[in-house]
């Protein structure tokens, strides 16, 4: 099974009880900053990419958005879709790296990974990860805001001990991680095996540049957290403001 595969089953499995883990419940005022951070008016388009449920995309149509949310998984499409009801949102199942919409949006948005790290072991998580910034990057108007949020590679280093190295969950020379985790989800403990490359918030200022974005600031990205502060060292997420040039 391919990464994107087993990522796919993943969400699938989880796309039911999504919308009861805990970092799911600061929809509202996660939108109100993200409007505080490029007060876009209400009319203009919005792209969100990795949507799962509609979240972010759903509060967003109800103030007066024109929304697309994209998700490579069909039972996240299939929520999202079933909890818009007659909202005039777009759902696209798509993977975000290979998406093509004739249209352009005013603001893009990519919170809780969106797609950023699923990958197999074969994978490149730069090439990877840099091919979903110049998907995104296409389909924005000039100048328009890109909001992202992803796992914090500081934070993945500070958790790290020799051992780890020695018995090959780590490379230090990589900054690749691969062994098996216990998740506690809504639907009971999931045992996953988990192959990433986490980056620092300078290496991800530097893709999005190199991906034709310019990047305004870079805050804390910690749900029911965000807020104009800077990105603690040990949080999961950081969050990158930008434009495209």
């Amino acid at each position: 099974m391919s990464g994107t595969s087993r990522w796919r089953e993943f969400f699938d499995a989880q796309a039911a009880t999504y919308d009861e883990n805990p970092f799911t419940q600061h929809t509202t005022a996660e939108v109100d900053f993200l409007l505080s951070l490029y007060p876009v008016q209400p009319g203009a388009t919005i792209l969100d990419i990795g949507c799962g449920t509609g979240r972010h995309a759903i509060e967003l149509a109800q103030r007066g958005y024109k929304v697309t949310g994209v998700d490579f998984s069909p039972n996240m499409i299939a929520q999202a879709r079933a909890k818009a009801g007659d909202l005039p949102v777009d759902f696209v199942e798509a993977d975000a790296s290979t998406l093509m919409l004739d249209k352009l949006f005013d603001l893009a948005i990519c919170l809780c990974e969106g797609g950023l790290g699923l990958i197999e072991r074969a994978e490149n998580p730069y090439d990877h990860d840099l091919t979903i910034f110049g998907a995104v990057q296409k389909h924005l108007q000039q100048n328009a805001p890109f909001v992202l949020t992803c796992l914090n590679g500081y934070s993945a280093i500070r958790q790290m001990k020799d051992e780890f190295t020695a018995d090959g969950r780590f490379n230090p020379a990589t900054m690749v991680s691969n062994y098996t985790d216990e998740w506690a989800l809504p639907g009971g403990v999931q045992q996953l095996t988990i192959h990433e490359r986490l980056f620092i918030a300078p290496e991800v200022t530097r893709m999005l540049e190199q991906s034709g974005f310019q990047v305004d600031a870079v805050y804390g990205g910690t749900a029911g957290y965000w807020a104009r502060r800077p990105l603690s060292l040990d949080e999961v997420e950081a969050m990158f403001c930008c434009r495209k040039k």
